[in-house]
């Protein structure tokens, strides 16, 4: 007999259009196995997602850059179809910012955590989160907010070089553009060039002082702070493998105690009376050893699955659980387990594993999403080799040949593109 209550639906929500999130895989088969019935708001076209047994109905996201009333129309949609309350577990920050904002609209159809007002914004504002950390004591690398060129100079005299460049606001980045949430800049013209785009990307350029990455310094925490604001389920893991290799993704992951680590992330989220899922990165600074919180994503993260106890506990059955009611069960962490990515750490995938280890794809019981996964995976990097190389040069046209070409086709004709113009945008 499940532990959670089957009666209640959960709703699994996704706004960035990612084929190749994981997490939402994983929470759909975490609450599926457990005997929930899973609905899942995501784009569905070509996903490996909407392939699992375990998704019940897969609906239409909201549009990229889709605002907060979009948002809700496109979930109230989705509850008149189930047809009865369900649990929502936002799987990016802008549908846990949206599920914070319209919490009293979305009621009674979903079931929520009560967070204070404006508080998964805040903590996802890169900005608002060097503040937020000063005033709980919790270290955070040193962060200027230029607003002006020399302001941009100044500042890279200040941090050294490079500098890290994060936009404060990424979930508001036009979706399909150039522009990348992090950056690490080696000059202060490329710092002032990422300025003159704050349009562009809607909201305002940090600087930040760059803690180098090393063996055991990067670190990561999940958790679930209950009704009563207690962290429950998830637990610290070390990154040992990222995508891009140093500053990316988590492709491998293990489940490593760190006492410092949980003390932070149960002092942060005491202070600031954080209910509901939270995802921590930390980093430890290879000089003081201090370990410096990096970002803070209200919601649940991509490898949570990495924490799943003895009881069968992980954040999202944590969620269901609490708000349907019912109580948590206690298990023991099981330390030394591991979470691989397979497509971006393939090798790591075939590695034996004493402690454990959870693919982020494969399943004995679901293979549907790993195959359609592979396929997908093996034509994106087939297209991004070919973007890459660009098209064949052209072959020399010679004095002969080129009398027997019509001038509207020649190469030196203005309607023809130009190889080295395409070159430079495949390169880039």
């Amino acid at each position: 007999m499940s532990l959670l209550d089957t009666r209640v639906p959960a709703v699994v929500l996704r706004i960035d259009r990612n084929p190749f999130h994981h997490g939402t895989l994983g929470a759909a088969r975490s609450l599926g196995r457990a005997g929930v019935e899973v609905h899942v708001v995501a784009d569905s076209v070509g996903s490996p997602v909407g392939a699992s047994r375990y998704v019940r109905h897969m609906h239409s996201p909201p549009p990229p850059g889709a605002s907060p009333a979009d948002i809700l129309a496109v979930l109230r949609q989705v509850a008149e179809r189930i047809g009865r309350p369900a649990v929502l577990v936002p799987m990016d920050d802008a549908g846990a910012i949206a599920a914070g904002r319209m919490r009293d609209e979305l009621a009674p159809s979903y079931l929520l955590p009560a967070m204070p007002g404006g508080l998964a914004e805040r903590v996802a504002d890169k900005a608002e989160l060097a503040a937020v950390c000063a005033a709980t004591g919790v270290p955070h690398p040193t962060t200027l907010t230029p607003d002006s060129p020399a302001e941009v100079a100044d500042a890279m005299r200040q941090l050294g070089l490079p500098v890290v460049a994060k936009w404060s606001r990424p979930w508001l980045l036009p979706a399909g553009g150039a522009l990348r949430s992090t950056t690490l800049v080696r000059s202060v013209r490329q710092a002032r060039d990422l300025l003159l785009r704050t349009d562009e990307a809607g909201s305002r350029l940090l600087l930040q002082a760059y803690l180098p990455p090393g063996p055991d310094r990067d670190w990561f925490f999940h958790g679930y702070a209950d009704h009563s604001g207690t962290v429950r389920a998830g637990g610290p893991g070390r990154k040992q493998l990222s995508w891009p290799r140093g500053a990316g993704l988590t492709a491998v992951g293990c489940w490593t105690p760190n006492a410092e680590v949980q003390a932070l992330a149960e002092r942060l989220t005491g202070e600031l009376g954080y209910r509901g899922i939270f995802d921590l990165d930390f980093r430890r600074c290879g000089t003081t050893g201090r370990y410096h919180l990096l970002d803070f994503n209200p919601r649940t993260g991509a490898q949570f699955r990495l924490f799943a106890d003895s009881a069968g506990l992980d954040v999202v059955r944590a969620l269901h659980l609490d708000l349907t009611g019912r109580p948590l069960p206690d298990g023991a962490p099981a330390n030394g387990r591991t979470f691989v990515v397979e497509n971006y750490a393939p090798l790591a995938a075939l590695r034996a594993a004493p402690g454990g280890r959870e693919l982020a794809w494969y399943a004995a019981d679901d293979r549907s999403p790993g195959r359609a996964m592979w396929a997908l995976w093996c034509r994106h990097v087939s297209r991004r080799l070919r973007e890459r190389l660009g098209p064949p040069a052209a072959a020399p046209v010679t004095a002969r040949a080129s009398r027997l070409i019509p001038r509207a086709a020649s190469p030196a004709s203005p309607a023809s593109p130009s190889l080295t113009d395409d070159n430079e945008k495949a390169s880039s």
